[in-house]
């Protein structure tokens, strides 16, 4: 099969040729200044490996003010370069301050790129590990088991359970009260003597408590 051909990006062309037009830039101001050698080399190589580190540390996400102020400082001296070159400046003549400028320039970009790759950083991973340790919840407290001794049987514990409570007199329905005097009445008739309320609550089927309620309306 037949490679596609290769794709070439505008926008990084464009951008190598910028760096090489501001390295050039760099380089000549330097020898106009009294760099001349391997010096003369050094100037925009600095400048180069600032804005890069700046770069680094904005796309870091920490301390964006320290990466936003040698950025413009790195881009303030490549710009000054190429305005500086551009026929604005007599290069035969460079004046005092701007050599001093460009003798301190080393200094300044030692600094700038040790504070930015060496400053205070957060290690995310250490943050999230920490975050995990401080919000764990605690282990709850492991229950006490009283230990019986060996050979003993242990006796389980009867719990009554506490009665229902007996129904008020007044809730009771009039059709079950009617059906019971019937019923009371019967007993009467049949055995000559009033019906208790252990023979009421067999006669109708209903709870005891509610055969109380019952007996109470009987009497």
């Amino acid at each position: 099969m037949r490679k596609p051909p290769v794709r070439v990006d505008a926008v990084l062309v464009q951008a190598v040729i910028a760096a090489a037009l501001s390295f050039a830039h760099l380089h000549d101001l330097a020898v106009a200044a009294g760099q001349d050698g391997w010096k003369a080399w050094a100037y925009p190589v600095s400048v180069d490996l600032l804005l890069v580190a700046a770069w680094k540390r904005l796309r870091s996400g920490q301390s964006k003010a320290a990466g936003w102020s040698w950025f413009l400082v790195a881009l303030a001296a490549s710009l000054g370069a190429n305005i500086a070159t551009a026929g604005l400046l007599d290069l035969s003549h460079v004046p005092p301050w701007l050599r001093v400028l460009v003798a301190g320039w080393p200094a300044a970009a030692f600094l700038g790129g040790t504070l930015l790759a060496h400053g205070p950083t957060t290690d995310r991973a250490a943050m999230i590990a920490e975050s995990d340790v401080i919000d764990a919840p605690a282990p709850a407290p492991e229950e006490e088991h009283e230990v019986e001794p060996p050979g003993r049987a242990r006796t389980p514990e009867l719990v009554a359970e506490p009665a229902p409570p007996s129904p008020p007199a007044d809730h009771v329905p009039a059709a079950l009260i009617t059906h019971a005097r019937k019923v009371a009445t019967e007993h009467h008739t049949r055995t000559g003597a009033p019906i208790d309320t252990a023979t009421l609550r067999a006669r109708l089927g209903v709870p005891a408590p509610l055969a109380e309620a019952i007996a109470t309306h009987l009497t």
